[in-house]
């Protein structure tokens, strides 16, 4: 499809990507949505949680949210995307990716960039409690990557999906690897070290024949992370491997569905790899907008829904 015509010009101070994206993520304040929560049991016995929205009134259409790296459903960017849905008539399904909800998950392994399995059962899970409804993913960053992989893998259009919007996504792991360890970025791979070694520690109390003090001492970058656990726990050679395999952009051509992609110019996360304009330029169902500003999952806008979020609300009304 042509690329989209970006229409985000937010006020001055919010045209830095810097601060749009932390203020996005430690200051925005939208009020607990009233989730309902439900523990999916998987085929490896581990478990996903599942917080539900209902709609306002009766509705045949869910949306289901992917949070991105360590995040989960309170995050304001999915509180935010869970209300507006809401109260545009869709059942909301926010999925915490496992070991996110607040409590460890119970095998070796967690939540990858590429786990499409576990999107897979949950799809599953909302067909089976929701017969007939049409299913509209919406992810970001991580998640966003990993509803494009999805896509991609299944190929054509899978059974119930109707569309798909992928917000600040890092279709090329390595590239926003690469731009994650730059100094400028020091604040965000910091951020998300810090958590990372946490779960370390959590799996270590489960795990301590296979994680040890000295294992945990070694990660002192995000790579050493994927290297030393990400790869090993997920059947990946190295980190290189899990970057080359779980990124979403080799498979976009497959999508089968309406998607949109939505990432900023000054989205510090993401490199030239990360903004797909050539394969989405020819291809019908891929609609790529790429405005100036927003940062990283820090689209403001003057009052209450962020412009990302009306964004895609628009994109999937303007498809019925």
């Amino acid at each position: 499809m042509p690329l989209q015509q970006a229409t985000y010009h937010p006020p001055a101070l919010w045209q830095n990507g810097h601060i749009s994206t932390i203020y996005s993520a430690l200051f925005r304040q939208v009020p607990n949505p009233g989730y309902q929560r439900e523990r999916l049991e998987l085929p490896d016995g581990d478990f996903l949680d599942l917080d539900w929205l209902p709609s306002w009134g009766e509705t045949d259409k869910v949306a289901l949210l992917v949070h991105g790296l360590e995040g989960d459903t309170r995050r304001p960017y999915m509180v935010g995307s869970a209300k507006l849905f809401s109260g545009e008539g869709y059942a909301v399904c926010a999925m915490n990716l496992r070991g996110c909800s607040g409590e460890p998950n119970r095998r070796y392994r967690s939540y990858h960039s590429g786990a499409t399995e576990d999107l897979d059962e949950v799809i599953r899970h909302i067909r089976k409690v929701r017969p007939g409804h049409r299913i509209y993913l919406n992810g970001f960053s991580l998640g966003g990557n990993l509803i494009l992989k999805y896509l991609g893998e299944t190929g054509g259009a899978p059974a119930g999906i109707a569309a798909a919007a992928a917000i600040s996504v890092p279709v090329d792991l390595y590239d926003s690897l690469r731009q994650l360890q730059q100094p400028k970025n020091w604040v965000y791979s910091t951020h998300f070290l810090r958590n990372l070694r946490g779960k370390l520690r959590q799996k270590k109390r489960l795990f301590p024949e296979r994680i040890t003090d000295a294992l945990i001492r070694q990660v002192r970058t995000l790579k050493d992370f994927d290297d030393l656990y990400t790869s090993k726990a997920h059947g990946f050679r190295d980190a290189l491997d899990y970057y080359a395999r779980c990124s979403s952009l080799p498979v976009l051509p497959n999508i089968g569905v309406p998607t949109l992609i939505l990432n900023a110019e000054n989205d510090s996360f993401l490199g030239p790899a990360c903004y797909p304009e050539a394969v989405c330029r020819m291809h019908p169902n891929l609609f790529f907008e790429s405005p100036r500003h927003g940062g990283h999952v820090g689209f403001v806008l003057p009052g209450g829904a962020y412009y990302n979020e009306e964004r895609t609300i628009r994109f999937f009304r303007d498809l019925t």
